[in-house]
């Protein structure tokens, strides 16, 4: 709905679901994830118009990832904060995939979000100082986030001769600082990187794309947010443990 509606200008609360070939109000068992798709065979209940497949799946990968969460951090405030921040990643990236861009509203409402979950969320028993080392981190990585894709933007637009970087991607690295912390920003964006570099060579080797067809960076971010999110410590704690075995106390 987030992903449909906003791009159009349309309000997220009202109307309620309906179809959007007839406009007919949605029953609440039509509405029911996945499941509803697959009772109505894929097709409105009122027009037959065909209901694009992308509804369940993006369902699926909202259970799927919310399920995860919960299997990594528990009964926890942190699986809270998690589910936050995968909803806002899966928003962005089919906004991304869609329009080749990534509103404003999400992303500046996903780093307030993400700095008050900072303070809020991750750290309610720490007391104050705790509360705002936390949210200090969270604006550092804000900020190193905004600047780096900013700077790595205005570089390879320079080297192309065309525009790289979109500036949404920045505030999208913005957000995932404000999560994440300057580390996890740091990896999200090597993960990222190294993704784009992959699916986008091998697009481009397919024929698929051409070198400059634009390719929506956001879902990449998004992946190595992801990544960053489950098994970023671990990550981290390999690379120090490989290129910095002296640093290991």
């Amino acid at each position: 709905m987030v992903v449909y509606r906003l791009p159009a200008g349309l309000s997220l609360l009202n109307p309620p679901s309906r179809c959007p070939k007839c406009h007919h109000r949605l029953k609440a068992h039509d509405n029911v994830p996945v499941l509803g798709w697959l009772w109505l065979k894929g097709k409105c209940r009122y027009c037959r118009t065909a209901i694009a497949a992308r509804y369940p799946l993006v369902e699926f990968l909202t259970g799927a990832l919310f399920l995860g969460a919960f299997l990594q951090f528990g009964l926890t405030l942190e699986t809270v904060a998690a589910w936050l921040l995968l909803s806002w990643l899966l928003a962005l990236s089919f906004i991304d995939l869609d329009t080749l861009t990534l509103p404003n509203e999400l992303t500046q409402t996903g780093l307030v979000i993400g700095l008050m979950a900072q303070g809020l969320l991750l750290s309610p028993l720490g007391g104050v100082p705790a509360t705002l080392e936390a949210v200090m981190g969270g604006v550092i990585g804000a900020v190193l986030g905004l600047w780096l894709f900013e700077g790595v933007g205005l570089i390879a637009s320079l080297v192309m001769g065309q525009v790289a970087m979109g500036g949404g991607d920045g505030k999208l690295a913005a957000l995932l600082g404000a999560w994440l912390g300057w580390q996890g920003v740091l990896l999200s964006g090597f993960l990222a990187c190294a993704l784009g570099a992959f699916i986008g060579g091998g697009a481009i080797s397919l024929g698929l794309l051409s070198r400059r067809d634009p390719i929506p960076f956001g879902p990449f971010l998004a992946m190595g947010a992801m990544i960053a999110l489950f098994w970023g410590d671990a990550l981290i704690g390999l690379y120090i443990q490989f290129f910095f075995p002296w640093a290991q106390g």
